[in-house]
């Protein structure tokens, strides 16, 4: 039984599909022949090429990653699948469809399942359950459609509690140093937090898994043997155990690699000796999430950062001879324009370039946040009554305190002070 995994993100330049890949890998581990497309704006696919693809491959699993923007040509991509290869079964995962409603299938034609547990241990339920030829109804981890067009939804799956039991893509092969400008890595999964906007910490248990280090070690060394230099850790809160990231840099800075690291964390998860060992292992930039400059606000939306510091934080960051972006947002719960400017304000005043990921972006409002559950209680005032079941509100909305004109207003303040006019927003 062949499986295709697709990555389609044509907004933006092909980038490591790192959740895809650690599917990929799994499957291949047990058996299953999985092939994994990766399609942003720079890649030679059309239609066409497409479809002679699938009539090569003829996979029999095709999975989607969903987003809020890519939704629509999911939709598109799943109607031509089914129209070559009516009886392979199609499926959505990732961060639009894990809290979906599942009555969105109705409108979603071609489009047979939702995942709804950790990609890894759901793929391999459903893989098996079709290897046996099994009806799909009532799969563990997953929401879908059965006979007479009844919606049904499986009962829970958790997921792998030691990460490592996961293979890694990039010593299995499934992804391949050589092609990329930089690696994207996991060390660990999940956020123990409770921002309202976010869908992670929900969506991982609010608690972190980890890697062991000798895994995360091991893969930068044999992607560095490679020749690749540029790494980006994509958890959350990369410093959550301080001892564990000493451990970690310690072990890089033995052998020796000459590296170029993006990582993202918390303000309060940073100390003056953690950032000087991060210059020295080759960290050259450190994200941190400050949404809003208001504390107010920031108090509203489940985060609330002292103000003294996160300054603290970004300098003690920036005398290390670390570069700080800050992913920050506009539209917030409780944010009037005065706010907003401020948050822009105290950006430029601390030194922090508006580029890259600094670039802020109106908030959206996404499944699975306490902001899209209980959106009267934030403030937030959506466009249209009713939405198609396959849509969170995303931007759809204004607020209690910032109508759409202010909201607009701000969007152009942010592009106008962009360095890079705005190319890069963080979704």
């Amino acid at each position: 039984m062949n499986i295709l995994l697709i990555e389609f993100n044509p907004f933006q330049p092909e980038h490591t599909p790192i959740s895809l890949a650690y599917l990929s890998a799994c499957a291949k581990a047990s058996g299953f022949p999985t092939d994994l497309l990766n399609v942003g704006n720079n890649t030679p696919m059309s239609t066409a090429g497409f479809s002679r693809y699938l009539r090569d491959y003829r996979p029999q699993l095709i999975g989607f990653s969903a987003y809020q923007r890519n939704i629509f040509l999911v939709d598109g991509w799943a109607q031509l699948c089914k129209r070559l290869l009516p009886e392979a079964t199609v499926l959505i995962g990732g961060p639009q469809a894990t809290f979906m409603p599942t009555r969105a299938l109705r409108d979603l034609s071609s489009i047979d399942l939702i995942c709804r547990a950790e990609g890894e241990v759901a793929l391999l339920e459903l893989a098996h359950r079709l290897g046996e030829d099994k009806p799909l109804i009532d799969v563990p981890g997953w929401s879908g459609r059965g006979p007479e067009d009844i919606l049904w939804n499986g009962p829970a799956l958790a997921p792998c509690q030691d990460l490592d039991e996961y293979p890694s893509p990039y010593l299995d092969g499934t992804l391949d140093p050589a092609k990329m400008d930089e690696a994207i890595l996991l060390a660990s999964r999940g956020c123990p937090y409770k921002c309202a906007f976010c869908y992670t910490p929900r969506a991982f248990g609010k608690r972190i898994r980890y890697h062991s280090l000798d895994r995360v070690v091991e893969e930068l060394k044999w992607i560095r043997r490679q020749g690749l230099q540029s790494f980006w850790f994509a958890d959350p809160s990369f410093t959550f155990q301080a001892d564990r990231i000493h451990g970690l840099f310690d072990a890089l800075l033995r052998e020796g690699l000459d590296m170029h690291i993006w990582l993202e964390t918390r303000f309060d998860l940073v100390n003056e000796e953690l950032l000087r060992q991060m210059k020295r292992v080759g960290v050259h930039t450190v994200a941190y999430g400050l949404e809003s400059a208001a504390e107010h606000v920031r108090s509203r939306i489940g985060k609330p950062l002292d103000s003294d510091q996160v300054v603290r934080a970004i300098r003690m960051t920036q005398e290390a001879g670390v570069d700080v972006e800050l992913f920050s947002q506009y539209g917030l719960p409780g944010e009037t324009l005065e706010d907003a400017q401020g948050t822009l304000d105290f950006i430029r005043g601390n030194g922090v370039a508006v580029r890259g990921n600094t670039n802020a972006q109106q908030m959206q409002v996404y499944f699975g946040t306490q902001i899209q559950e209980e959106a009267k209680r934030f403030g937030i005032r959506p466009f249209e009554e009713s939405f198609p079941d396959y849509l969170s509100r995303g931007s759809r909305y204004e607020t209690e305190w910032m109508k759409t004109p202010e909201i607009e207003e701000m969007g152009r303040r942010w592009k106008a002070a962009s360095a890079d006019g705005g190319k890069h927003i963080v979704s």
